[in-house]
């Protein structure tokens, strides 16, 4: 079977900034940089990520050199901003415990911040040659559709994990990981298995049992609550808007933002005047802004008010509305901004 795959991987492989030519090891820092921003993030939204943050530091000890900060501003927008924190942890391992050199083997690699089992089997094995299976959602739907593996997902892990690691050749284990990543993300696709093409097609249970579309059968979802909050935009009378930091523990920690409630399920919490930043004439703008995380969907109502040249909030910073777009704004705030300004404008 890995014969079969690696001959097809050798001629259809997909060319992406961080992969070396198929026989060939990647650079630890690359193979690692790319799959932390992978998690959960599409191939296409993660390479612009990944050229910005290889020009600003092209190695390892000059991520860990940078300040939080910068690396935050670099991240915003790609979500997950944990990995952001993570990813610079990691980097200050690697440079201060390590030498600046990744650890080879994936038990090594799993301690350090941010590197669970897949990204360090993934690390070991693309770029250090070594025998491990990097499991992800990808190869998690091939080896369930090759094997017409019924069990659902979550329970279904265990079991394959167990067998991709037998398909795992002993030559080429960094090739065979990249080409089960690229079956699952091009041809084994989640909604519609293209089997016609598929270089496994022929030893597939799945397809020969008529379940290559419908597998992996996965538990049923719980409904996402909603949670609501009040984002207040305050603007001062020389245009410099209202930031802060929100706290380095929790949702979108250490990220900036424009300042808000805290954000409660089954309405609005209590007085939202209460949290305000400052004591103001406040005024709710019309619409709402809505996002949706891993976990729950989020509508904040925005509410503006204006500042003198001397208001001195005890918490946050001013910030030039030209300068907004240089800012650790996540996606929801960026959201906020926007619908700000637009009211402005409107």
């Amino acid at each position: 079977m890995a014969s079969a795959l690696l001959g097809w991987y050798d001629r259809h492989a997909r060319v992406l900034p961080w992969r070396s030519p198929p026989g060939t090891f990647a650079d630890p820092y690359h193979v690692w940089l790319s799959e932390i921003m992978l998690q959960q993030t599409t191939v296409q939204a993660v390479k612009p990520y990944f050229e910005k943050f290889t020009a600003a530091w092209p190695s390892v000890a000059d991520l860990a050199a940078a300040e939080l900060d910068d690396v935050l501003k670099a991240w915003a927008g790609l979500g997950y901003y944990a990995r952001a924190r993570n990813l610079h942890k990691c980097a200050r391992a690697v440079a201060g415990d390590h030498g600046g050199r990744f650890p080879d083997t994936a038990d090594r690699l799993v301690a350090l911040p941010g590197i669970g089992p897949y990204t360090a089997a993934a690390i070991a094995s693309i770029a250090f040659g070594r025998r491990e299976a990097a499991v992800d959602g990808n190869v998690e739907r091939v080896v369930s559709r090759v094997f017409a593996i019924e069990t659902p997902l979550p329970e279904a892990k265990p079991e394959i994990s167990a067998i991709a690691m037998t398909l795992v050749p002993g030559t080429r284990p960094g090739d065979f990981a990249q080409a089960m990543m690229d079956l699952g993300a091009t041809i084994c696709a989640p909604r519609k298995a293209n089997c016609l093409i598929c270089p496994w097609s022929d030893m597939c249970s799945g397809r020969l049992r008529g379940l290559q579309d419908v597998l992996p059968y996965k538990r049923p979802k719980k409904p996402k609550p909603t949670r609501y909050g009040v984002a207040f935009w305050v603007e001062r009378e020389d245009g410099a808007v209202l930031l802060r930091r929100r706290p380095e523990k929790g949702l979108l920690g250490g990220m900036t933002e424009v300042p808000s409630t805290e954000w409660t399920e089954g309405g609005m919490p209590g007085d939202p005047s209460q949290a305000a930043p400052l004591r103001a004439l406040w005024s709710r703008r019309p619409g709402v802004v809505r996002h949706t995380f891993t976990h729950f969907h989020l509508e904040l109502e925005v509410w503006a008010a204006d500042a003198p040249a001397t208001a001195d909030p005890a918490d946050g910073s001013w910030v030039a509305r030209r300068d907004l777009s240089g800012e650790a704004l996540p996606s929801i705030m960026k959201k906020v901004v926007a619908h700000a300004l637009k009211a402005d404008i409107s």
